[in-house]
């Protein structure tokens, strides 16, 4: 199954644009979009959207994400991934290598999976 992306509503919607821009086909969402939870929306939910809906997260949330995915694996959950954006990527880089990882990998590669990118 190929990867399904959700961008944090911290990142830039431009991110989203320049990853069709590469390829249309890639799903990319953002928080916010219709069909995805609302702006403002907690990190504990946002987690269930994302076990639901089998897309991986793309996020420079590093501050409150990590405790509320401890949590969610603590109560049996589990996640199609998450990828933290290096400090200092511009949109250009996250942008290819959001496309990259689509291409190359399928989403049950990433299940409760957390790395970063750019590589």
């Amino acid at each position: 199954m190929k990867i399904k992306f959700l961008l944090d509503e911290n990142l830039s919607k431009r991110i989203k644009s320049a990853v069709l821009r590469i390829n249309p086909e890639v799903d990319i969402l953002c928080v916010g979009d219709p069909l995805t939870p609302p702006l403002g929306t907690l990190d504990p939910e946002i987690l269930i959207y994302l076990e639901q809906s089998q897309r991986i997260l793309v996020t420079d949330n590093r501050k409150s994400i990590p405790g509320h995915l401890q949590e969610h694996w603590e109560n049996n959950h589990q996640i199609w991934g998450l990828f933290w954006v290096r400090e200092g990527t511009n949109i250009g880089e996250l942008a290819e290598s959001i496309y990259l990882l689509w291409e190359i990998s399928e989403a049950e590669e990433w299940v409760n999976i957390v790395d970063w990118i750019p590589y």
